[in-house]
């Protein structure tokens, strides 16, 4: 049973649900060994399956701040994260292996976090 909580008014008292937000996300599956982020994959898990190495390139003048990308890497091939006229920072800009997963994050005009 989810979470109730009580609503009172000066005549009745009320237990309710409180609604969840939820988050909704839709994928878009690359298969190829390069892929250039879109504007309109943001909010949403950008897949990468290859069995051999994949580049993403983060294009300058695409993101603003807030704004995120989710990565995941399905196949063997590994995914290095790179900048086309934009700065990456983070722990690294590689994803560890297969089925890993990262956010890029937009913290202000063309610089980004991989988290």
């Amino acid at each position: 049973m989810g979470h109730r909580y009580c609503s009172s008014t000066s005549t009745s008292l009320k237990w309710a649900t409180p609604s969840v937000p939820t988050l909704d996300i839709t994928y878009n599956s690359q298969t190829g060994t390069t892929y250039t982020l879109a504007s309109t994959d943001v909010n949403k898990m950008v897949t990468l399956n290859n069995s051999n190495p994949i580049t993403v390139t983060v294009p300058s003048g695409t993101f603003t701040q807030g704004q995120q990308v989710n990565l995941q890497q399905i196949g063997a091939g590994q995914v290095t994260v790179s900048g086309s006229g934009t700065t990456i920072t983070g722990t690294g800009t590689k994803l560890r292996a297969q089925y890993s997963a990262a956010t890029l994050l937009c913290t202000s005009s063309n610089n980004f976090t991989l988290i």
